[in-house]
């Protein structure tokens, strides 16, 4: 006999309702979809309000390099802050993205864990093929390095080699690194900063659909 599948928890109602309150979340691996969702949903919300803050929670073991960038990118481009925050584990492009917050305001949970290396890529074909895809990767690897340069104030020479094996850091760890910017204390600091209805239709009251 079959068990059914476990209905999830962190149900589309409420994140409608985080979004409503500017919270975007990044829960579980990144991939293709929930990428370009995040990305919409933060220009979505610049829309919206250009001056308010939006927060993005990440608790997330890695995925999809072209995702990760996309949102990088996003948050670059719209003139909001953009919090980021650890909730339990934030690696590889989880580290990324949390690093990519706008600096003053990217925080990690007192027992979060982050992770940074270099991630691995299969390569396989024709001896043409395996140096074009060599050199792609090379080139991605560069621009990481040196991205995670910019964010954390770490030369590239250290992050090459603090990220050629998996490494992990404690919230201390990561704010003495320059992953995060402080460790949270109090709930207001994880809240977006100015942030009201986003607007798009979506006003219930937070934990009103569990409570139903």
């Amino acid at each position: 006999m079959s068990e059914s599948p476990k209905p999830p928890v962190f149900t589309e109602p409420f994140r409608r309702e985080l979004f409503e309150r500017r919270i975007l979340v990044l829960d579980g691996a990144l991939d293709d979809d929930n990428g370009m969702l995040l990305a919409t949903q933060i220009a979505a919300l610049s829309a919206a309000d250009p001056v308010a803050d939006m927060a993005l929670w990440i608790h997330s073991p890695g995925g999809s390099v072209p995702a990760m960038l996309a949102i990088r990118d996003i948050m670059r481009l719209v003139p909001n802050d953009v919090s980021t925050l650890a909730l339990g584990i934030a690696y590889s492009a989880g580290q990324f993205l949390l690093t990519s917050g706008t600096k003053g305001k990217r925080w990690a949970l007192p027992h979060a864990r982050i992770l940074m290396h270099q991630g691995s890529a299969g390569i396989g074909g024709s001896t043409v093929e395996v140096e074009l895809q060599a050199g792609d990767l090379r080139h991605t690897r560069d621009t990481l390095l040196r991205l995670t340069s910019e964010d954390t104030g770490q030369p590239v020479e250290r992050i090459f080699e603090d990220s050629l094996h998996d490494h992990w850091y404690s919230a201390e760890e990561a704010r003495d690194y320059g992953f995060i910017d402080g460790i949270v204390e109090s709930f207001g600091e994880i809240m977006p900063r100015g942030a009201g209805a986003a607007g798009l239709g979506f006003g219930a009251p937070i934990g009103a659909e569990v409570a139903r």
